[in-house]
Formats: C-alpha cells, structure tokens, sequence
C-alpha cells in the first residue's frame, strides 16, 4: 500500500509545476559543481535541475524509479545516469566507492524522514561529498502534523530544525543555512491528514494550490520562514 500511495503521490506532485519550481527555487542558492540527488523518485525536482543546466547524477532506492528516471531524462546534456542507492546499506562504502568523495552538492528532499536510521543516512550522505562540499537535506514539519499521509507514505517522523540539526552536528557537518518552507501547506496537511483522514492529497485541492504558489511565496518571505510544512538545512563538510 505504502509503495502504491508513494506513486501516487508523486504524480500529483508531479503536475504542480509552480510548486516544484518554487522549491527547486529555494535550495538553488545553495548549489555547486557536482550534483547528486537521493531518492529523485519520478524526477520531479530532477527535471528543474536539469532544465536549468545542472550536472545531476540522480538515484533512487526502487529499481523500477530508476529505470524510469533513466528513459526520462537519457537525452539532456547534464545528466550524468542514475544509480540504485540504499543510505543505509550495511555495505555502502564497498558498494559506492566509486561515488565516495565524489560530489560538490548532495540533496534530499523528503527521503530521510522514510528512513528509520536518520543518523547513518545522514553519516552515508556525507561520505559522497567532496571536502567544501554541501548537504541539502528537507523533511516535513513538526510531529504535530504527524497523520494518516505520514503513515501511508512510510514516516517515521517529522522534524523541526532543532532536530535536525543534532543529526548534522553528530555527523559533524557545519550548518550554513535553516528555514521552514511552505506556511500555508501546513494548514492543508493538517486539515485533510488530521482531522478528514485522507490517505492521498487530493488531485484537485493540489491543481489549486499549485495556482496560488506565487501567493503564497509572498506569505513565506514576508514571515521570513519561521514557519512552514517542510524543514531545510543546509550543512558543509569541513574535513
């Protein structure tokens, strides 16, 4: 079931360009070199990156993603492939030696919350990055939010910056930068996932708010993202 609403979720997404723009908006800044995205499931993200002239390796856990992310985006210029990766494979170093030490950017947006070691994802994350290089890390909001969605999309947890934060500093990455994104979705997860215990965000409710992004851009910046749906930081390896 967890799989199946995964998917479904995905391509819903899938179809709010603005919302995927805006969010690809505000971790470019960030950016350098090198990219490898975890857990691209079906490109959603990817495709801004590489629309925008990016080098992107992409990868994802699921074969079938994989495969699908090959056939999607073999014909742009900076892609750099796909690869299966498992952050918390007992044998990560053995199976991605190629790729240790490989990348200048490092992003994952709404992965590690479906893992349950957030620790040694974080840790495995870092292995990949050149020395100077960046994490990118998003996650959802406050375990207050915690619903119906959080269960069928295979959550552990939600975060605040706070918490995550300790999971940077123990793997000893430096943070540059935090912030909360998405204010009004907050009222919308909670609305659907807690109180009429939806399992799948709706097509239509999302069409909507897809339309209404550049609103609701304006709310985050004039709120100075103190609060928000999703949680960003950004972390730097030093040694």
């Amino acid at each position: 079931m967890t799989e199946k609403i995964g998917k479904e979720t995905l391509e819903v997404i899938s179809s709010a360009d603005q919302f995927n723009k805006w969010m690809f908006q505000i971790i470019k800044p960030f950016i350098k070199g090198e990219v490898l995205e975890i857990g691209s499931g079906i490109g959603n993200i990817s495709q801004q990156f590489l629309q925008n002239g990016y080098s992107l390796m992409t990868s994802d856990l699921r074969t079938d993603y994989c495969e699908d992310l090959e056939k999607k985006f073999s014909g742009y210029l900076g892609f750099r492939g796909v690869t299966r990766i498992d952050l918390v494979d007992p044998h990560f170093k053995a199976k991605h030696g190629e790729l240790l030490g490989s990348f200048d950017t490092v992003f994952a947006l709404n992965v590690i919350e479906h893992i349950e070691d957030d620790i040694l994802a974080i840790a495995n994350c870092r292995k990949l990055l050149k020395a100077g290089g960046v994490l990118i890390i998003l996650v959802p909001s406050y375990k207050q939010l915690f619903n119906s969605f959080d269960i069928e999309l295979g959550h552990f947890r939600r975060y605040n910056i706070s918490k995550l934060a300790k999971v940077f500093n123990v793997n000893e990455l430096e943070i540059l930068h935090t912030q909360y994104f998405n204010l009004v979705g907050t009222l919308g997860w909670y609305i659907n996932g807690n109180i009429l215990k939806r399992k799948i965000i709706p097509e239509g409710q999302m069409s909507l708010y897809n339309k209404l992004v550049p609103f609701f851009k304006v709310i985050d910046k004039i709120l100075g993202n103190k609060i928000g749906l999703s949680t960003i930081i950004v972390g730097e390896k030093n040694l």
